[in-house]
């Protein structure tokens, strides 16, 4: 199936490892060109060499807390000036929170809204003005299942994925009179450094391997039985980005191996 994305532009957050590192190699296995950022500087230098090395395409990385405005403010202007602006934005930084609502502090929720809602509000408010001019674009925002059906031990998380959800829909319907679709996407179980690194002190705890104690929460939640590669999620956002899903506008795409228990 031909995408027809050569040689656009695409930024993506958090895109130095797992998801977004995935979206990445996906993206530039069809010729688009890349704007990385993350945190951890040396992480990104060598996700950005690699991807470029890998398919050719052009790379531009530059370390970003996403939950600081300046620093999302001085990526954006960035992009301006290193691509003209993009055509693609994948609004994907965050980490999972762990607490419970009657312990956590105004700080602890301030900073996971601005990880993982604000800084989508951020990015995409700073990047629209270049889509319009370029005559259209496409933002896709990295939700989660908890949006809708969360897990215990990150309510603070599943907050504001929810919020995340609904900013997407309200984002969409302002923007598709300029040719922008606005579509989220929310992952079940997918195998990254977030569920290992969790995942390495339960399996410990509970004294078997980690790829035991991975395939116990799979049996437990998702019908197909396993995790998802980070690689199966990244052929998702390809397509909607691409014309391909030209009709796609302001839905939220389950990716779960059939874990939600409702439909929607």
């Amino acid at each position: 199936m031909e995408l027809n994305l050569k040689n656009k532009i695409a930024v993506i957050t958090g895109g130095s490892t797992g998801i977004g590192l995935a979206v990445a190699h996906a993206l530039a296995r069809e010729g688009v060109h890349l704007a990385l950022c993350a945190r951890h500087e040396d992480v990104l230098a060598k996700a950005a060499a690699d991807v470029k090395k890998a398919h050719g395409v052009r790379t531009f990385a530059m370390p970003v807390d996403v939950t600081r405005p300046d620093q999302i403010l001085a990526f954006t202007a960035a992009i301006e000036k290193e691509f003209g602006g993009c055509d693609i934005l994948i609004n994907n930084a965050g980490e999972g929170s762990n607490e419970t609502l009657s312990e956590a502090d105004d700080a602890r929720w301030q900073f996971f809204l601005d990880l993982l809602l604000m800084s989508a509000v951020r990015m995409s408010r700073a990047l629209t003005p270049s889509m319009k001019k370029r005559g259209g674009g496409v933002i896709l925002n990295n939700a989660s299942i908890c949006a809708l059906q969360p897990l215990p031990h990150g309510p603070i998380y599943a907050t504001a994925k929810a919020a995340l959800v609904m900013y997407t829909k309200c984002l969409a319907t302002e923007l598709i009179p300029f040719n922008i679709r606005v579509n989220a996407i929310n992952p079940g179980l997918i195998r990254t450094a977030g569920w290992e690194t969790g995942g390495k002190e339960q399996a410990a705890q509970q004294g078997i391997s980690l790829d035991q104690w991975l395939q116990n929460v799979a049996d437990q939640h998702a019908p197909i039985k396993r995790f998802a590669s980070p690689e199966e999620v990244a052929n998702l956002f390809v397509f909607l980005a691409s014309d391909r899903a030209s009709y796609c506008v302001g839905s939220s795409y389950y990716i779960d191996g059939g874990w939600l228990r409702v439909t929607t």
